[in-house]
């Protein structure tokens, strides 16, 4: 059937570099979305574990941004 290659085994240890190579290309720009929107960067890690993800999303789309609410200085000048 598959053989004794490398390929036949679902546990060859290019698959762990390959999930390792698409970690880092997601983590990455999810931790920057994270630090640039004012919540923690380690934030950007839960981009890896499914339907946390999707709330994650979620939260940074739909929510009010840390780093907003910090530039907002209110106006008391008449």
């Amino acid at each position: 059937m598959m053989g004794n290659d490398m390929f036949g085994h679902t546990m060859w240890a290019g698959h762990w570099l390959w999930m390792l190579a698409i970690g880092i290309v997601v983590v990455i720009p999810a931790w920057r979305i994270c630090q640039r929107t004012g919540y923690p960067g380690w934030l950007g890690l839960l981009i890896l574990i499914p339907m946390v993800n999707l709330i994650l999303l979620y939260v940074i789309a739909f929510g009010e941004w840390p780093g907003n609410r910090d530039s907002e200085v209110p106006s008391g000048k008449p």
